[in-house]
């Protein structure tokens, strides 16, 4: 297993700079964000023959690509389409959804090049809010919104399969799948896809009180990429406001605040421990919005804390199932 870094955190910083300052670290690989606004990747350009630069980068500071990640411009795939998502494409909700899915296909086209095995992204979802079933109709329109999912990636998840590329869909609360019921249900929707899997992130699946190995075990085969970010629930804060909280993530002693590595309440052992149990081997990528720590430091401390949980040898033995 390796640790990697998702080095939008430093997307106002040249590309060989922040490969300069995290291989020094000890990170081994990168999740680069391809959406547009990107600096560290231009998929336009890799998928034009212009990859050189970037693989020499690479090359030169002994790091690998982990994913190519489109959180932003998947999501115009199943919205919302409303003001909310201006900032990422302006236009009608038709011209919204066109957009994600040529912006979705081009990174798989990028991460084809690059011999990148997956991209990272999120479903969308066209109305979040949906979820709870009052009014009573809220039932039948959230259901059908799987219905809409099925029908907008199967396309996609073809494309990637026909690429050699997998999709890790993040779960997330602001997403189709945001819990593990819901991630299964995606599953279901997907016919069982074989390129349709998951960027596992265990602080979202802690903020709603879940028991974030139980994901793992439970979803293993279709874990393709792994998010390593804490998060802490702020006992007096979340006493007084619950932990639906609204506001800036900066916002002193939030209810619900995401931490660098170690500082939170996710048990990392444990979570590691699944992970070897069930066979993932991969990389473990950093995602730093602590609103305590400066990013360095938040960088750093993560990779000091990881560095000792993953050196260690799984059994040789075939898992139980």
């Amino acid at each position: 297993m390796k640790i990697g870094i998702f080095t939008v955190l430093y997307n106002d910083r040249p590309f060989e700079n922040t490969l300069e300052y995290v291989s020094a670290l000890g990170y081994e690989a990168v999740e680069l964000a391809c959406w547009k606004g990107s600096n560290h990747i231009n998929i336009d350009n890799v998928t034009s023959g212009e990859a050189g630069e970037l693989i020499g980068l690479l090359k030169k500071y002994g790091v690998q690509i982990s994913a190519l990640s489109n959180h932003l411009e998947s999501q115009l795939i199943l919205g919302p389409h409303d003001e909310s998502t201006d900032i990422w494409f302006k236009g009608t909700p038709r011209e919204k959804i066109e957009y994600g899915i040529g912006r979705m296909k081009k990174t798989i086209e990028a991460a084809h090049v690059l011999d990148v095995p997956v991209v990272c992204g999120f479903t969308g979802v066209p109305d979040w809010g949906k979820w709870y079933n009052f009014p009573p109709t809220n039932e039948e329109i959230w259901e059908n919104n799987f219905k809409i999912f099925r029908e907008r990636w199967l396309p996609i998840l073809d494309y990637a399969k026909d690429h050699g590329v997998k999709i890790a869909f993040e779960t997330h609360p602001m997403e189709l799948n945001y819990n593990l019921e819901t991630a299964r249900k995606l599953v279901d929707a997907a016919e069982g896809h074989k390129a349709l899997g998951f960027n596992y992130d265990p602080s979202h699946l802690l903020w709603q009180q879940m028991d974030v190995v139980l994901f793992i075990y439970e979803l293993h085969d279709r874990i393709f990429h792994v998010h390593a970010k804490d998060v802490e629930v702020v006992p007096h804060s979340a006493s007084k406001t619950g932990v639906l909280i609204a506001g800036p993530w900066n916002k002193i002693a939030r209810a619900v605040r995401f931490r660098t590595v170690g500082w939170g309440q996710v048990p990392w052992r444990r979570v590691i421990t699944a992970l070897l149990e069930t066979g993932y081997n991969y990389v473990l990528s950093v995602e730093h919005e602590d609103p305590c720590f400066s990013r360095d430091s938040g960088v750093e401390q993560a990779l000091f804390f990881l560095k000792p949980l993953i050196r260690v040898e799984p059994p040789e033995v075939k898992p139980w199932w």
